[in-house]
């Protein structure tokens, strides 16, 4: 079983030949309303991929909370612990250009207010996996991971986007998943180089570099590696980042090795990225499958 704890957005998605820079106001080719945001989109990546998970986090009882959930409800997910608060939903802004890059704001809104206390003890035994990342309150999550390593459950950290937290609380995740730019945050936060090694010999854990078409590195107690990405031709990299994540829990709540389920997640992401949108691109588990038997046998 997956538990994810995090947050529940309404995404816009302006569809850009450039993105702007500062000060530059540009025109958008469309504007399409998506449900997003990393904890729900990583949520919805690991239904997909064939896992039961449970959705912990906080909306407004606004006009956009049902959008945001929809995803979520599509992909069969137990939201029986998202609250309904007095603040707005959660909202993305991103902006997608022509060769798939983006530029995301997002306003926290109700997602400050997910609580640890919303996850019971009954939830984080031995058999959980709990995925947790950086857009809610921060000294909830760290709370909940605390608790989820004394009840034994495999705590999965997405330091998304880069935040601090503290040193025993980093060392108390079973793996960390971080992006170039968060592995080199946190590594000059650290004081070391910011590769998965460097991060895996300092914190003891596992830890897990995606590096974008140069697929993932990792580091572990029981090695290293890395995965190649599946050569694709990208539209949007929106929730590609999660969509290795949720995919990779998936794998990893079925018994897989660490290495099978790197495999498979970096194959999920790079299926995502041939799509426009977050949830919208998150492939199912039938189309994993298929991708990596396409790759097994070229």
């Amino acid at each position: 079983m997956i538990v994810v704890f995090g947050s529940i957005n309404l995404d816009m998605i302006f569809a850009m030949e450039d993105l702007p820079l500062a000060g530059q106001t540009l025109l958008a080719r469309s504007l399409d309303l998506h449900p997003g945001g990393k904890g729900a989109n990583q949520a919805v990546a690991a239904a997909r991929d064939g896992a039961v998970v449970t959705m912990v986090g906080a909306v407004g009882g606004d006009g956009l909370k049902e959008t945001a959930l929809s995803g979520l409800r599509g992909a069969g997910v137990d939201l029986s612990r998202v609250a309904v608060t007095d603040r707005a939903t959660g909202t993305a802004a991103v902006c997608t250009d022509a060769a798939g890059r983006n530029q995301i704001v997002v306003a926290g809104g109700a997602n400050l207010q997910a609580r640890a206390d919303q996850v019971e003890d009954a939830l984080l035994s031995p058999g959980t996996t709990l995925i947790v990342q950086m857009e809610s309150d921060p000294g909830e999550t760290a709370a909940l991971i605390l608790r989820a390593r004394r009840l034994g459950a495999q705590v999965i950290l997405n330091l998304a986007p880069a935040a601090p937290l503290p040193l025993p609380v980093l060392k108390s995740v079973d793996i960390l998943v971080v992006n170039e730019d968060e592995a080199a945050w946190l590594g000059n936060h650290l004081g070391c180089t910011g590769t998965a090694p460097s991060l895996n010999s300092l914190l003891g854990n596992t830890v897990i570099r995606t590096l974008g078409g140069d697929g993932v590195e990792w580091s572990s107690i029981d090695g290293s590696g890395r995965q190649p990405a599946p050569a694709v031709a990208v539209r949007d990299t929106t929730g590609a980042g999660d969509c290795f994540v949720g995919a990779l829990a998936a794998e990893l709540d079925r018994g897989q090795p660490l290495a099978a389920a790197i495999r498979r997640a970096a194959c999920a992401a790079s299926l995502s990225c041939t799509r426009a949108g977050g949830q919208a691109s998150l492939p199912a588990a039938a189309e994993t499958d298929g991708a990596l038997g396409g790759l097994a046998a070229a």
